[in-house]
């Protein structure tokens, strides 16, 4: 079908205004979605050849009390350092093709039309990226971007370009917890403690819906708390000590995620984060399209801070 230009610009620009309405929508359709998001930003960064995250892995040892004319170490320090982690694409396609843009020529047509589209690929982007965001990088050929099945579950496995079973590198391990039967409070307790540092806890606890009905289940007689924005974002939870718990269809069976976001962290780039590109029309098809296009990838800085449960029924 011959190209209508009055067509191709309208799906543009209603593709281009709906963008920032389609991160929203998908940032917020899920308990670690919401998670990474909520109380921080996505960072944007610009370029380079990896995305590098400064970690602190050890104390200065120049701090210390002195008295009057005592020399004050200036020992270079050691403790810092950087995990890197490689840039990783996401895409999807909205597609029209040349019968549906014959049945919808009007402009109130072509919009509804679109925002359908936009709609179809907005919950297959929730639905995929939720289950990337659960799994650890290997899927589909190791393009997929990093997720807490590397972060978190595996604790010994190089991430970031850190070996944690290096000399000097035990600080780059999660912390795992092996329940290995019915779901106690005092396993959850546990957990919870050796992820914390005085007041840097743990700030959300997702697991599967089992688990958080044995979680609830303990209950009983006991006053239950909610986090109120949490429910406000529309996820059932309950709090365990200072974190609430709830739940994710993609999270592994009889696991219990233990996660403190502050050191989990979404990275975008700058000029392609859900971008649209124009609508073009190939020449061999009957149809125009356009890509939504992003670079980045979920990264860490603290994994120490990270736990999981797991064999808990």
């Amino acid at each position: 079908m011959a190209g209508n230009s009055n067509f191709d610009e309208i799906l543009s620009t209603t593709l281009n205004n709906y963008v920032p309405k389609l991160v929203d929508n998908i940032f917020s359709a899920r308990p670690l979605f919401y998670a990474l998001t909520n109380g921080q930003t996505i960072r944007r960064i610009s370029g380079g050849a990896k995305i590098v995250v400064p970690i602190i892995y050890g104390t200065n040892s120049t701090a210390g009390s002195y008295a009057t004319t005592d020399t004050i170490s200036t020992t270079a320090q050691t403790g810092i350092s950087a995990a890197e982690y490689d840039w990783k694409q996401y895409a999807a396609t909205v597609t029209i093709n040349g019968m549906e843009e014959a049945k919808n020529n009007g402009e109130a047509q072509i919009i509804d039309l679109l925002e359908g589209k936009i709609f179809q690929a907005q919950e297959t982007i929730i639905e995929n990226m939720n289950t990337m965001f659960w799994a650890d990088g290997t899927g589909n050929s190791s393009k997929d971007w990093i997720g807490l099945d590397l972060i978190v579950t595996k604790p010994n496995t190089s991430l970031g370009g850190i070996d944690p079973t290096g000399a000097g590198n035990s600080f780059w391990a999660s912390t795992e917890t092996n329940q290995g039967g019915a779901l106690t409070s005092a396993g959850m307790a546990t957990l919870y403690n050796d992820v914390s540092v005085g007041n840097d806890q743990p700030n959300i606890i997702i697991t599967t819906q089992s688990l958080y009905e044995a979680y609830e289940a303990t209950l009983t007689d006991q006053i239950r708390y909610t986090d109120t924005d949490v429910a406000d974002a529309g996820f059932q939870n309950l709090m365990f000590k200072g974190a609430p718990v709830t739940f994710d269809g993609a999270c592994t069976s009889g696991e219990m995620m233990f996660l403190n976001t502050k050191y989990l962290q979404l990275v975008g780039h700058s000029d392609v984060w859900f971008k649209p590109t124009p609508f073009v029309r190939p020449t061999n098809q009957d149809a125009v399209y356009s890509q939504i296009l992003s670079y980045g990838n979920l990264t860490c800085s603290n994994r120490a801070r990270q736990g999981y449960l797991f064999g808990a029924t």
